[in-house]
């Protein structure tokens, strides 16, 4: 007897209702790949639960896998046993023997199955009887147990529990549609492509580049970053946009205190062509209000008005130390703090406005014409697939 099977629970996923299906199956599909190294696993659905068959596989290293795979709200070592009453004991006890530190437990029998033929408050005692006169010194404690054996007797078998290893949560990406996310690469952006994925969002990114100010470590920072995240999701495109000569242009030809409002307002439309182009439905970034100038309500307002796509912002309400904390926890903070600067703080006006008007924001860009740098911007974007394994570097011709 062994623990033959890994159980995971959905949490928030089974209050989907008819919708539930889809979401399950892309579950399914995402724990797949995640396990693609595992040649012997299967992963098999049945009502209210998924199962990963070991065959073999030690469950560790697929555990570990798992812990970062949104959906799985928990997850079991399991043992499978027929609907038999003798083999569930066996299972019980295998599992109470099995346990360290254990000097109380407690029983907990889920029927599932209404044609086996004891009640589950009736198995929770035959169980618990079995399991005292099989051991020693251990004694039952129904509030606050060492160990808590489950039992669910299902249609097909009975799976018998006796840990339970938290998962993430959320939704499984993919199921929420995909969104551009502005990566730029200090500590905020990559958080926010983090939490938008928890809630079943499939991320691209879009970093704007400007060489020479910026340099090709800052460049590969950015991928660094996005490969942290694939650990979360499957590959993540990355769109490179050379921005050196529009965003020149914008600080030579524009005030000074109103640069910082109209180069982001150029990031916004630069970002929403991406986003036809690759048939994304919003952007996200990292914005955090009041953080700093860009960042308030006015300088928002303001940044808005030249798209109309959803723009999600999971950061906006947290606290500084809330993001970095985070951003430690999902591994990105030491990589987000390399000293390579971004096209945002490399031109930097001494006094940019903090409430930009929309009026002033488009008198000034009617004075000059950016079309033209701005194609040439998306001309010459390179998208760079980022996946766990390896990054490969590929020109899409999309633009």
């Amino acid at each position: 007897m062994q623990y033959d099977h890994i159980l995971i629970r959905y949490g928030e996923m089974a209050l989907k209702g008819k919708n539930i299906k889809q979401f399950i199956i892309r579950l399914q599909e995402n724990i797949q790949h995640k396990l693609a190294a595992f040649p012997n696993i299967k992963v098999k659905r049945t009502q209210g639960r998924m199962f990963i068959l070991l065959n073999g596989h030690d469950a560790e290293p697929i555990i570990e896998k798992c812990k970062n795979i949104f959906g799985i709200q928990s997850m079991s070592l399991a043992i499978k046993v027929e609907n038999d009453p003798d083999k569930i004991k066996e299972a019980a006890l295998y599992a109470l023997k099995n346990a360290t530190n254990v000097n109380t437990f407690k029983v907990s029998v889920k029927r599932i199955n209404k044609d086996f033929p004891i009640a589950s408050q009736e198995m929770n005692q035959v169980l618990g009887r079995h399991l005292l006169i099989n051991t020693n010194e251990i004694k039952v404690d129904v509030h606050h147990p060492d160990l808590e054996i489950k039992v669910e007797i299902r249609l097909e078998a009975a799976y018998i529990t006796s840990s339970v290893i938290q998962g993430l949560g959320g939704l499984p990406v993919g199921t929420s549609g995909k969104s551009l996310l502005l990566l730029s690469g200090g500590i905020d952006s990559p958080v926010a492509g983090y939490l938008a994925m928890k809630r079943g969002v499939q991320i691209e990114a879009i970093h704007f580049h400007s060489p020479p100010f910026t340099s090709e470590r800052a460049k590969q920072k950015v991928l660094d970053l996005a490969k942290q995240l694939t650990k979360y999701g499957k590959s993540i495109q990355v769109h490179i946009v050379p921005f050196t000569k529009l965003q020149q242009e914008i600080f030579r030809e524009m005030p000074d205190g109103y640069a910082m409002t109209i180069m982001r307002r150029m990031m916004m439309r630069i970002s929403e062509r991406v986003c036809v182009n690759q048939e994304i439905l919003s952007l996200t970034t990292g914005e955090n209000l009041g953080q700093v100038a860009s960042q308030t309500m006015q300088s928002m307002n303001t940044i808005n008005e030249v798209t109309n796509y959803p723009i999600i912002r999971p950061l906006i309400t947290m606290d500084k130390t809330e993001i970095i904390n985070i951003s430690r926890e999902i591994g990105t903070y030491d990589t987000s703090i390399l000293p390579y600067e971004d096209c945002c703080t490399i031109f930097v006006p001494k006094s940019p406005k903090t409430k930009p008007k929309r009026e002033k924001a488009n008198l000034f860009e009617s004075k000059k014409d950016f079309t033209k740098l701005m194609d040439e911007a998306i001309a010459g974007i390179e998208t760079i697939k980022v996946s766990a394994r390896d990054t490969e570097t590929k020109f899409d011709g999309l633009f």
